[in-house]
């Protein structure tokens, strides 16, 4: 898989919500009701990880939850990294929060 370019991750930011580009990742914040619902989150979020061959860095807050997708062997961004950040919005939206950034 090759890295995407500009014109892609332009096209993502501006289709998703919360998602920024920085550093050569792509990140985003979630927030959450109660400490262990961002813990039930980064399960979720580990097992489309182990099942996509693909791991993001998580950094662990109070009811906070920074995730980050780069393709560190690539070098940047990869078609991956976009279809993580959707999983991860997607399993977001799955916990039926009542705060969902």
């Amino acid at each position: 898989m090759t890295t995407i370019s500009k014109n892609e991750i332009e096209n993502f930011l501006q289709s998703s919500i919360g998602w920024a580009y920085l550093e050569n990742s792509i990140k985003k914040d979630y927030q959450f009701e109660s400490y262990m619902d961002s813990i039930e989150f980064i399960n979720r979020l580990a097992k489309q990880a182990e099942l996509n061959n693909h791991h993001p860095d998580m950094i662990v807050g109070w009811c906070k939850i920074k995730v980050s997708f780069t393709s560190h062997d690539k070098g940047g961004l990869t078609n991956q990294c976009l279809e993580m950040a959707k999983l991860a919005d997607y399993e977001f939206k799955e916990l039926k929060l009542p705060n969902t950034n």
